[in-house]
């Protein structure tokens, strides 16, 4: 799999979680899923990411989508 087509796996694994309302498994499951892959270990989505959550910047369902949805 190639660098696009993991960020791909990634962002739709993560948003089914989004989409059950489990925001908290969401960004876990970006996070997790980007760290598998050498091309994406490193991405920069990781620390940005943790750094909203802890400021309560991905707090509801749609930031959480749209921050999902801008990882490439």
């Amino acid at each position: 799999m190639n660098r696009s087509e993991h960020v791909a796996w990634c962002k739709s694994r993560a948003l089914d979680y989004v989409y059950a309302g489990d925001l908290s498994s969401a960004f876990k499951s970006l996070v997790s899923d980007l760290g598998k892959h050498s091309g994406t270990a490193d991405h920069a989505a990781i620390g940005l990411g943790t750094a909203l959550l802890a400021g309560g910047h991905l707090a509801t369902r749609e930031r959480m989508q749209k921050f999902i949805e801008d990882v490439n």
